[in-house]
Formats: structure tokens, sequence, C-alpha cells
């Protein structure tokens, strides 16, 4: 039988918890000054248009669990702006790797919501807080390739989203994936360049297992990629281009 999962105040409780051992939360003060500041002045100041796509395929209540590919460090503006607390009315949680919480950065991070997790060998608390999250009808964002690829080619994905998909399913959070394809009118975008970001049509992992995490990766994959297609082609810069 399947574990349960807390519910209600004991759930909130919980997460308090455990988030308190992974990160600092999201600052009630902090949050929205850096909503201004990144998406309004320094996200919209650097591109010349910005795009979404397919905005009807992301839920706008409920857990969902957001799986963009990863092309630049604008990725992580580019989200909260196109399904950030503005759109959805909640906040964008970030999976992170260990190494972007250090430094200034990572003090920020820590207090924007982000907790750093293992991709290719995720911890039983990360795993655990992710899901406790979701539970909460969060909205929480994996890099599943796991670092930034400006290269074209096949889509890899670590394992850690399925993993992650499918451990929340077996304790009965249903969970809708959104796969994300991002682009930008250079691989290295420029002052001035294009933007753009279309949602898929949201996945649901089924199944145990190390063949249902690989089975599920590899419809994910493919999800991302045409999501990637579509966002290229507005971009002005199609897949296999310079």
């Amino acid at each position: 039988m399947a574990a349960q999962t807390p519910s209600g105040p004991g759930l909130s409780a919980v997460i308090s918890r455990r988030e308190s051992s992974l990160c600092n939360g999201i600052s009630p003060w902090l949050s929205p000054v850096a909503m201004v500041v990144t998406i309004d002045l320094v996200l919209q100041g650097y591109f010349s248009e910005l795009t979404v796509l397919d905005r009807q395929h992301l839920p706008l209540d409920g857990a969902v669990l957001l799986a963009p590919t990863h092309r630049a460090r604008w990725d992580a503006l580019m989200l909260p702006w196109a399904a950030g607390r503005r759109v959805t009315g909640r906040d964008c949680r970030f999976m992170v790797t260990a190494d972007e919480m250090k430094g200034l950065q990572g003090w920020f991070l820590h207090r924007l919501g982000c907790f750093p997790v293992n991709q290719g060998r995720p911890t039983l608390a990360s795993l655990r807080f992710s899901v406790e999250l979701l539970a909460c009808g969060q909205q929480l964002v994996v890099f599943p390739e796991g670092r930034i690829r400006r290269e074209d080619g096949p889509i890899r994905l670590h394992q850690g989203l399925a993993r992650l998909a499918l451990l929340a399913a077996s304790q009965g959070v249903e969970v809708p994936v959104v796969p994300v394809g991002i682009a930008y009118g250079h691989a290295d975008p420029r002052p001035g360049d294009q933007a753009a970001l279309c949602f898929g049509r949201p996945l649901r992992a089924e199944g145990q297992g190390r063949q249902a995490a690989l089975d599920f990766s590899c419809e994910l994959a493919a999800a991302m990629e045409s999501a990637e297609q579509a966002a290229r082609a507005v971009v002005g810069r199609p897949i296999g281009s310079p």
C-alpha cells in the first residue's frame, strides 16, 4: 500500500519543518521586489519581444510540474514571467543544483523558494519535500536536462523528474507534467533578441520502477522537443539553424 501523504494543517507543518532544512522559503518582501526588478525591468528591457504559446495547456490551479528545456540563464526569468504568481497566483518553486545555492546568488535563491537537488541521485529529503509541495497544489519547476545546453541535438534527460512524478503518483498526488520549450533569437541571447516560450500538453506518469521512469522520460523528451520547435519558429531560428 502506498504511503499516505499528510494533508491540511498537518501537511503545512511538515513542509515548514522540511523546508527549513533545505531553504528559507519565499520571502514576503523580497519576492515581489525581485519580480519587479527581474521581470519588469531586466527581462523586458533586455528582449525586444516576449511571446507565450499555448498557455491553455498550463493548469491554473492544483499541483503542476513544469519541465522546461534549458538554453540560457534567462530561462529562470522566463518561467515566472509566463507561469508565475501574476498568471497562476502561485510562485514557481525551482529545484536547482547545490552549486547554484552558494554565494550571493544562493542567498537570494534561498529566499525565493528555490531548493537544491542532485538530479542524478536526488536525496530522499528533497524528493519528499517536492511531493509535499505538490500535494499542497504548488507549482514546481525542474530542468530535467540538468544543465544549460545551447547546441542542437537530441534531448537527453536525467531520471530525477520522472522518479519524482512516479513517486507523487504512487502516493495519490496526481501531477500533470507540462513540457516547456524556451527559445531565443541566438543560442547565446543578445540584447534586442526575441524570446518565446511554449507550453506543451500535460503528461501523466504511470507505473513503477526503472522502466516506467525511462519510458516516461522518453515521452517527455519528445514533448519538450516539440514545444521547443514551436518556440524556435517564433524567434526565427528553427532547430538546425545557426
